[in-house]
C-alpha cells in the first residue's frame, strides 16, 4: 500500500504541476496508470490508485482555475472524468486478454481519444460560451476558450503522455518479470 500512496502523491503532484506550466497541461501519467493497472495488476484495489490521484488533484486545480480565471469546474465534469478513467480500466482489461505491444499502443490511443472526445463534447454541451452548433462543437474540439490554451494542445499532451507512460510502465513490468525469471507479462516465455 505504500507504493500505492506514493503513486497517488506523485501522480497528483505531476498533474498539478501541469497547471502552472501550460505546455505540460494534461501531460500526466494518470490515464496510462489506470490503463496499465488494469492490464498488469491482479490486485484490483490497486486500480483505485489513479482515481485517488485524480480526485486529489481535481480539488487543487478547481481552486486554482477559479482564482485565476474565474472558471469553476463542476461535479458533472469530475464525474465525466471519472467515467473516462473507468472506461480506461475496461480497455485495459480487454488488452489484458490479448497482450501485445500493438494492443498496448492501441489501448493507450483509445483511452486518449475517448477522454478527448467525451470531455470536450461534454464541455461543448454544457458551456454557454460554445454555440450549440457543429461550429461550436468544433471550437470545443480545437481551440476551446480563448483565455485557455487550445484544446488540441491538451489532446496532444494527453496522447503523448499516455503513450510515453504506458511504454514506460509496461517496460518496467516486462523488465521486472524477466529479471525474476518469470514469463513475460506480455505472454512470451523468457529464457
Amino acid at each position: 500500500m505504500l507504493l500505492a500512496l506514493i503513486l497517488i502523491v506523485v501522480s497528483a503532484a505531476w498533474r498539478v504541476a501541469g497547471v502552472h506550466v501550460p505546455e505540460l497541461s494534461n501531460f500526466t501519467p494518470l490515464m496510462a496508470l489506470t490503463f496499465c493497472g488494469a492490464v498488469y495488476f491482479r490486485d484490483r484495489r490497486l486500480w483505485l490508485v489513479p482515481f485517488g490521484a485524480l480526485l486529489l488533484s481535481d480539488l487543487y486545480i478547481d481552486r486554482w482555475y477559479a482564482s485565476h480565471y474565474g472558471y469553476e469546474w463542476h461535479t458533472s465534469g469530475a464525474v465525466i472524468r471519472l467515467l473516462c478513467f473507468a472506461a480506461a480500466l475496461g480497455i485495459g482489461r480487454l488488452v489484458a486478454t490479448r497482450r501485445s505491444w500493438a494492443n498496448l499502443l492501441s489501448g493507450a490511443l483509445g483511452g486518449s481519444l475517448l477522454f478527448y472526445f467525451v470531455t470536450n463534447t461534454a464541455a461543448w454541451s454544457g458551456d454557454a460560451a460554445y454555440a450549440g452548433t457543429a461550429a461550436g462543437w468544433w471550437q470545443a474540439m480545437t481551440v476551446g476558450h480563448p483565455e485557455f490554451p487550445p484544446t488540441l494542445l491538451f489532446f496532444r499532451n494527453t496522447f503523448v503522455s499516455d503513450v510515453v507512460f504506458t511504454a514506460a510502465f509496461a517496460g518496467v513490468m516486462e523488465l521486472s518479470a524477466r529479471r525474476a525469471g518469470q514469463p513475460s507479462l506480455l505472454g512470451k516465455a523468457t529464457a
